[in-house]
């Protein structure tokens, strides 16, 4: 197959070079399009529900809200995690689902609980909503409205609130891609009824008054309509509020007469703003912005190029002196990520080509490689398209050029090689016709082993994509990307390169202009290259075999100091990638208020501003956004500190961590009590997206009290703190939430006539603010609110002092009913799967995340002591990095036996398999040496490389034994004559393909731009390994096969040393694999030595040979053990049910004993009436099993006999040519005797002996059909004697045959096949008897109140009502009944028509074997006998002599040959006239 495509490529040149044309424009297509992002979205699947109760404590919170979310989520389908955040006003509940289940599904689970749950959370305590679909990559593109300099004063924060809800973020909707729009920072606009409650009081009016009078003066109505003058005039009553001067006029009551209006009852009317949760600063002053919000699985760079232009678009349409400013474009880190990618793939490439160039010796063929590189990665973009495989940092991360083009490299190799031995040859012209021809000599001698290769390489891969989680949306992308640029260099290697060699490889004729003189210096210089190695290399490896053990005994410590390193490496998940910018989050004393956040936050921005010039902006959110789907408490502060991107202007620091350290130092110098934790954007997202958690570790403390929770939560964070590499220590916040409680006085409020409700709408309405509509300005909406003012919002006296309305239309002060004071609350609780917990958030700086946790693990179990109920388990980075070592030790082992296996079905020897396989060890004693040498922890980039390179570093010793082992072929029989040769020859591939896949990771392992961190293990551990493991290989596996050759030459030297048959047999069958490599003379010597081993193989005769078949072939003990199996399964007849033993009490309580049954037997199910069915079905299984073993004998017989008959011809053919070359040596030595004596002339004299020479390779040829007869008839015997026919007179072979016969109904054949309608039968009456009833029984010895003595019984009945799945198992086996009949109906005229053919085929083959017997061979006989005698004596002369010896050898040559196939048609014949016993 491989050769054919290659030999249509070379002849379709034109097709080949068009469908490549289309390969770069699919391509670059492809490529345009692909989804581009940074780096793979690992986020889980999860959806969140997040509720809104701005007036709601924590604890009700989590009671009323959170609880209900997280119960009726618990048993969705697919779920695998429940996490759950509750804070004062908020609840986010987090649901994360398997990935398998996609992004709409468990949206469409979750909303159908929700419909359920919102009927179990009380009214106004919020209504449960599903947050937007995006991911951890979701937010990319943050901004900020800015006014210009002279427009500072000029817009509010709460205007410039307004134009990003009502222009900004509704002109964001409907860009694709685009899920929501959140705004932060300013204030929303609210129309205001700030409230006096003394001058309430004073008019005697309520504040649940106002609330009716608002509402009832703030509606539109219509009136239908009135017809005149044939007109529809349609009635509309408006009377929505318009202005603060409608809602002043509104009349509350009138007072004898007179209106009292909101206006006189309000202290101002005015423009107001809803209480903020959150705020935004950036640069040091408050500010307003947004976050874009990506849908999830959409295209990040489409969508921030659809977000650009409409952002442009908005900002014409922005009020004068604004304008919209990003500070965080994902697009820039796409840029930089992928500008990383591209540059380390280019260099990669340009290295590779260069060492090809140089390496191989040719400009043209290192041109053609080097274009299957573009190719190639052209290919994988186009099933990357194909495939919604992204393009980042990961997936086009480990392609490696060098990796991929070996398969090109071997071809084009073997194409130099093939130039040159025809050169070499005295083949000097090269047209168009030999060029193919050295093109698909080249690429079908080569492409087996390359292809062998590649294959290797794509199945190391395939592991890696059964990884899961994090880990598997990070790495699988990989596979993917690396597995389709190697399927398209294996088809390139199958048709491009070919053509391209059979176009461009000619050999130039002219070598004395520029382009011949610099191919002629490449030659000289790659020459020179592998001399010089070669010159260095072969006395190392001349040492190393004289010093095997010494070597074996370095390579075994190397591998016992690499595991010693490599257990105290240390390890992280993935190292961390350099966003550019950093996240740091502020955390100032808990239960500050917002104010004091901002004021601290815009301390901080001015301190980065003023300090540090490599800080472009700082921007800062407090506390919750629009769509909270981060629940920040408003004592924290998430810090964006965007940094110049150009290291070399830095001034401050020249890296990011000296420069985050010395944030940390000025920070904490300039502030007290703010505790700073520093991260990037994205990673910080992740973190807290995946595991709850913003921090790299998370500490997780599981328990029921908060306040115990949160003791030991600070206890533990000052233990890690002492623990060196611990960089930031954040405990979560969970507790000292200062509240003003409100605790009523249950009998005076029943005293007064209230309710409670009633009491807590008035003081939510008169502090929060009670929303009594809406008013309209255009298209925008505003709340229309009444609070009290802000002087009586101040104190919790003046919550104290907030009067309530009786009944009786009185008022009393809340006091009088309520004890108000301060209680301390819990600031949040936070929930994993249910339980409550809290936890200590841990960055690790400077030290490997492992070995950290490692740390805190043995100091916590020291030092903390916990009580019962109560655990720590460890998540975040930590849990990530032990789930994805876990799902490595699967994966690895399981890449390592698959190349195991392929070694193995490369070489067919388990012994050379090991032997290559030791280049794995070999290989990771450099990989880790490389990481211990750069100071990098084992990670999972490490763990991926780990396994590209094991694929890899096999290949090298492929090449090797492989080359030893065609050596050892081709009759070198000195072990060290073939290391040494084989060495020195492949040494060139051997280190091209090393250099290359080194070369085309060099400049991923040295790149230091953005994304090269997560590239820099893969590469480290790939050149390290690769480095040790060609040096290794081509110094330990020489002295490995050494060791290996010696011990099997000794096992064949003893085994040669027997004389038993085994012997004998080994003799045979090595004379039949390696004969055909003898010249012609030593072939006569060969037949005279081989003559007296099958003179002394030991006969068997025909009826001999069936008897000992049928005794000893697997396939017929199979058939009988098949008749026992069916026997054995008479007993499954017999069904009685299952017995159930059983004891128990009934009607106990109320003081009674009840009935105790002491013990009870119960059988159930028994089946009497399906005895009977299946005894038949079994009986009429036994008979179709006993029929197929009457099959199989005479079919084997047949076989046997076909191949005792072939034996008994081939053989009587090589003994004719065996008389003939007895015959010709006689006549040769003659006729050179009358040549000498020039009694003849030299050309009757080679005449003569070239004939000799014919029949000799005639003999030769018969002699090896003879040995694989041999081989095939012994096959049959499974024995370890080996067989040969007895000498038999013909006559005793050719006995008369009466070949008609009436019917074939009793062949065994057809009793088969009619054998299987009766078991159908069977089947079916079985199935039948389902139908029937079955009985169970049952009886117990009782005591009753303490008296024994008493039984019960119980009989029963089962009967099948419900009847459907019997009637379809029925049905089933009538339709299979039909079947067998029509099949034997199939198998009966297939039989008949077999039977006919043979029958003509014997009666043509009989009459050619009677016309030879009786005819022709007398003939030939005495015609040759004569023509001897005649030539002796110089009667005739040699052309005469010649042409009747070439026709008698070539009748009796035929007459066997026709023997043998009418022997064969025969015993076919009689296998169809065999019947039935």
């Amino acid at each position: 197959m491989i050769n054919k495509i290659i030999a249509f490529s070379i002849n379709n040149k034109f097709i080949i070079g068009l469908l490549t044309l289309a390969l770069i424009g699919t391509g670059i297509w492809s490529m345009m399009t692909v989804n581009l992002g940074s780096v793979p979205d690992i986020t889980n699947n999860q959806v969140q529900v997040i509720t809104q109760s701005p007036n709601l404590a924590t604890e009700d919170i989590e009671q009323f809200v959170t609880y209900p979310v997280e119960l009726s989520m618990g048993n969705l389908p697919g779920v695998t995690e429940i996490r759950s955040v509750s804070r004062f006003g908020l609840s986010v509940v987090t649901i994360v689902f398997e990935d398998d289940m996609g992004i709409y599904k468990p949206r469409q689970l979750v909303q159908e609980k929700l419909n359920e749950v919102r009927d179990q959370i009380p009214e106004k305590f919020g209504s449960p909503a599903m947050g937007p679909i995006t991911t951890g990559l979701g937010e990319i593109y943050q901004y900020t409205i800015k006014p210009q300099k002279e427009y500072d004063t000029v817009y509010s924060p709460t205007e410039l609130r307004t134009i990003q809800d009502w222009i900004v973020k509704r002109q964001m909707t409907l860009v694709e891609g685009v899920v929501e729009v959140n705004s932060f920072g300013g204030s929303i606009k609210q129309y205001e009824i700030a409230i006096n409650p003394e001058k309430l009081n004073a008019l005697n009016v309520s504040i649940s008054q106002v609330f009716d009078a608002l509402q009832k003066n703030n509606v539109n109505t219509g009136g239908a309509y009135i017809e005149k003058n044939n007109m529809a005039n349609f009635i509309r009553g408006e009377g929505l509020i318009r202005s603060l001067d409608d809602i002043k006029s509104i009349v509350i009551k009138n007072e004898n007469g007179v209106p009292v209006t909101i206006g006189d009852a309000a202290e101002e009317v005015q423009f107001g703003s809803q209480v903020r949760y959150g705020a935004f600063t950036q640069d040091g002053r408050e500010a307003v912005g947004g976050m874009v919000l990506m849908l999830k699985g959409a295209n990040p760079n489409k969508v921030i190029a659809n977000v650009q232009d409409r952002m442009e678009t908005v900002e014409q349409s922005l009020p004068e002196g604004l304008s919209i400013e990003p500070f965080l474009d994902r697009s820039v880190l796409i840029e930089r990520t992928t500008s990383t990618v591209t540059q380390n793939l280019l260099e990669g490439a340009l290295i590779v080509i260069f060492a090809l160039v140089i390496l191989l010796g040719s400009l043209r063929g290192g041109l053609i490689t080097a274009t299957t590189i573009p190719l190639s990665l052209l290919f994988a973009f186009i099933l990357m398209k194909q495939f919604n495989v992204w393009a980042n940092l990961m997936s086009l991360g480990a392609i490696d050029f060098g990796i991929i083009i070996d398969g090109a490299v071997i071809i084009i190799e073997g194409t130099v090689y093939e130039i040159q031995k025809r050169m070499r040859s005295g083949k000097i012209k090269f047209n168009k016709a030999k060029m193919d021809e050295v093109a698909y000599d080249a690429g079908s001698t080569m492409m087996g082993s390359a292809f062998f290769g590649q294959i290797i390489i794509l199945i190391v891969f395939a592991p890696i994509l059964f990884l899961t989680g994090v880990e598997g949306k990070m790495f699988r992308p990989m596979a993917f990307t690396f597995g389709f640029a190697m399927i398209g260099a294996i088809f390139l290697c199958l048709t491009y390169v070919p053509m391209m060699s059979a176009l461009f490889m000619k050999p130039i004729q002219n070598k004395k202009n520029w382009f011949g003189k610099f191919e002629r210096w490449l030659e000289k210089v790659s020459d020179k290259i592998i001399g010089g190695i070669q010159k260095g290399y072969m006395p190392l490896l001349k040492g190393a075999l004289r010093l095997k053990f010494i070597v074996l005994g370095s390579a075994v410590v190397l591998l016992i100091v690499a595991g010693f390193i490599f257990s105290r490496m240390g390890g992280e998940f993935v190292p961390q990638l350099d966003e550019g910018d950093i996240a740091m989050q502020a955390l100032i004393r808990p239960g500050s208020g917002l104010s004091e956040a901002i004021d601290v936050s815009t301390k901080i921005e001015d301190i980065l501003l003023e300090n540090f010039p490599e800080v472009e902006t700082a921007v800062a959110r407090i506390g919750v956004a629009d769509i909270p789907t981060d629940p920040m408490p408003m004592d924290i502060a998430d810090m964006f500190i965007v940094l110049e991107k150009d290291m070399d202007n830095w001034t401050s620091a020249s890296s990011k961590e000296e420069l985050i350290e010395k944030i940390k130092e000025k920070l904490n110098e300039e502030l007290t009590g703010v505790n700073l934790v520093f991260s990037q954007p994205v990673e910080l997202r992740f973190n807290e997206l995946l595991t709850g958690v913003r921090e790299d570790v998370a500490v997780k403390l599981y328990g029921e009290d908060l306040d115990l929770l949160a003791e030991k939560a600070d206890k533990m964070a000052e233990i890690i703190q002492t623990i060196p590499g611990v960089g930031d220590v954040n405990p979560e916040r969970t507790s000292g939430l200062p509240q003003m409680t409100v605790r009523f006085n249950r009998k005076k409020i029943a005293q007064y006539g209230l309710d409670i409700e009633k009491i807590n709408d008035y003081i939510s309405a008169a502090f929060a603010g009670g929303t009594a509509g809406v008013i309209f300005e255009g298209e925008k909406r505003f709340d229309m609110v009444i609070r009290f003012d802000e002087a009586h919002r101040q104190s919790i006296d003046d919550l104290r002092t907030l009067y309530i309305d009786l009944p009786d239309g009185t008022q009393v002060p809340i006091k009088e009913v309520a004890d108000i004071s301060y209680v301390p609350g819990p600031m949040q609780i936070s929930r994993d799967n249910t339980f409550r917990r809290t936890y200590v958030g841990v960055n690790a700086r400077g030290r490997d995340v492992e070995s950290v946790v490692n740390d805190i693990q043995q100091k916590l179990d020291e030092e903390l002591d916990l009580p019962p109920g109560y655990y720590i388990t460890y998540g975040g980075e930590f849990e990530n990095l032990q789930r994805a070592k876990g799902r490595l030790q699967i994966v690895v082992p399981i890449a390592l036996f698959l190349i195991f296996v392929l070694l193995y079905f490369a070489l067919q020897s388990f012994s050379q398999s090991i032997m290559i396989y030791i280049a794995i060890p070999l290989a990771a004693i450099g990989g880790i040496f490389a990481l211990w040498l750069r100071d990098m922890p084992f990670s999972i980039s490490a763990g991926v490389g780990f396994i590209v390179l094991f694929g890899v570093a096999v290949l090298n010793g492929l090449v090797l034994i492989n080359r030893f082992n065609s050596l050892k072929e081709e009759g070198v029989t000195s072990i060290k004559d073939r290391i040494f040769t084989g060495t020195k020859e492949r040494i060139r591939p051997i280190m091209l393909t090393a250099t290359t896949d080194i070369f085309g990771f060099l400049p991923m392992a040295f790149s230091s731009s953005a994304g090269a961190e997560v590239q820099r293990p893969l590469a480290t551990v790939v050149i390290g390994g690769m480095l040790t493991a060609t040096l290794l290989t081509l110094v330990v596996l020489p002295v490995l096969y050494t060791f290996v050759e010696k011990r099997r030459e000794k096992k064949e030297q003893n085994k040669l040393g027997s004389s038993n048959s085994r012997s004998l047999a080994t003799i045979l069958i090595i004379g039949l694999m390696l004969g055909g490599t003898f010249s012609v003379n030593a072939q006569s010597d060969e037949m005279s030595s081989e003559n007296p081993i099958q003179d002394s193989l030991q006969t068997i005769s025909l009826e001999e040979a069936k008897e000992m078949a049928i005794q000893n072939f697997p396939q017929l003990k199979a058939a009988q053990l098949e008749i026992e199996s069916e026997e054995v399964l008479r007993k499954t007849a017999y069904d009685f049910g299952n017995t159930q033993i059983f004891t128990g009490k009934e009607e106990v309580g109320n003081g009674s004993d009840g009935v105790y049954t002491q013990i009870g037997v119960q059988q159930q199910g028994i089946d009497i009436f399906g005895i009977a069915p299946r005894l038949k079905l079994q009986k009429e299984r036994v008979a179709l099993a006993e029929n197929a073993l009457e099959l199989s004998t005479i079919e084997i017989e047949r076989e046997v006999s076909r191949a005792w008959a072939s034996v008994y011809t081939t053989k009587r053919t090589f003994q004719v040519y065996r008389k003939m070359d007895s015959i010709f040596e006689d006549i040769e030595r003659a006729a050179r005797i009358r040549y000498e004596t020039e009694a003849t002339s030299k050309l009757e004299y080679l005449a003569t002996s070239n004939q000799a020479n014919e029949v000799k390779i005639q003999l030769e040829q018969s002699y090896r059909d003879y040995l694989k007869s041999i081989q095939r008839l012994n096959l049959w015997f499974v024995s370890d004697t080996i067989y040969d026919v007895p000498d038999l007179p013909v006559e005793t072979l050719d006995e008369p045959l009466n070949f008609l016969v009436e019917s074939l109904e009793n062949h065994p054949l057809l009793q088969v096949s009619e054998q299987r309608i009766d078991v159908a039968k069977a089947v079916t009456r079985e199935r039948k008897s389902e139908f029937l009833p079955k009985f169970q029984g049952q009886y117990g010895r009782q005591e009753i109140a303490g008296q024994s003595g008493f039984f019960q019984y119980q009989i029963g009945i089962q009967i099948p009502l419900f009847f459907g799945p019997e009637l379809g198992r029925t049905q089933e086996a009538q339709v299979n009944r039909q079947i067998a009949e029509q099949n034997f109906y199939q198998d009966k005229i297939e039989l008949e028509t077999a039977y006919k053919n043979m029958r003509e085929d014997y009666i043509k083959w009989r009459n050619s074997w009677n016309y030879y017997r009786d005819e022709a061979l007398p003939l030939a006989k005495e015609q040759q006998g004569g023509s001897v005698l005649a030539f002796k004596e110089g009667a005739i002369d040699y052309v005469t002599f010649l042409q009747n010896i070439r026709d008698a050898i070539r009748i009796e040559v035929n007459a066997w040959s026709a023997f043998n196939d009418y022997l064969d048609s025969r015993y076919q014949l009689e296998y169809y006239l065999k019947n039935s016993n």
